[in-house]
Protein backbone atom coordinates (compact mmCIF):
# COMPACT_ATOMS: atom_id res chain seq x y z
CA UNK A 1 0.00 0.00 0.00
CA UNK A 2 2.76 2.34 0.80
CA UNK A 3 4.31 2.01 -2.43
CA UNK A 4 1.53 2.60 -4.16
CA UNK A 5 1.30 6.56 -2.21
CA UNK A 6 5.07 6.70 -3.55
CA UNK A 7 4.51 5.92 -6.94
CA UNK A 8 1.00 8.31 -6.76
CA UNK A 9 3.28 11.32 -5.63
CA UNK A 10 6.04 10.35 -7.63
CA UNK A 11 3.93 10.76 -11.03
CA UNK A 12 2.27 14.18 -9.47
CA UNK A 13 5.90 15.47 -9.19
CA UNK A 14 6.98 14.35 -13.04
CA UNK A 15 3.50 16.63 -13.58
CA UNK A 16 4.17 19.30 -11.57
CA UNK A 17 7.77 19.85 -13.25
CA UNK A 18 6.59 19.42 -16.99
CA UNK A 19 4.00 21.90 -16.35
CA UNK A 20 6.28 24.07 -14.80
CA UNK A 21 9.19 24.16 -16.55
CA UNK A 22 6.61 24.64 -19.49
CA UNK A 23 4.71 27.67 -18.66
CA UNK A 24 7.44 29.13 -17.11
CA UNK A 25 10.36 28.81 -20.05
CA UNK A 26 8.78 27.26 -23.32
CA UNK A 27 5.55 28.88 -23.35
CA UNK A 28 5.79 29.12 -27.15
CA UNK A 29 8.40 26.89 -28.49
CA UNK A 30 7.13 23.15 -29.89
CA UNK A 31 10.03 22.02 -30.31
CA UNK A 32 12.19 22.55 -27.51
CA UNK A 33 9.32 22.03 -24.86
CA UNK A 34 8.93 18.95 -26.30
CA UNK A 35 12.77 17.41 -26.25
CA UNK A 36 13.04 19.05 -22.85
CA UNK A 37 9.63 17.55 -21.80
CA UNK A 38 10.74 13.87 -23.15
CA UNK A 39 14.18 14.76 -21.09
CA UNK A 40 12.42 15.19 -17.98
CA UNK A 41 10.06 11.98 -18.37
CA UNK A 42 13.57 9.87 -19.31
CA UNK A 43 15.42 11.15 -16.18
CA UNK A 44 11.79 10.21 -14.20
CA UNK A 45 11.95 7.29 -15.47
CA UNK A 46 15.34 5.78 -15.13
CA UNK A 47 15.85 7.07 -11.79
CA UNK A 48 12.59 5.14 -11.04
CA UNK A 49 14.29 2.16 -12.03
CA UNK A 50 17.24 2.50 -10.83
CA UNK A 51 16.40 3.58 -7.30
CA UNK A 52 12.34 2.74 -6.54
CA UNK A 53 11.64 -0.57 -8.49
Amino acid sequence: MTKNIYVVIYVLALIALVAGVDFLFFRNRFWERLMVNISIVLMFWAFYLRFLK
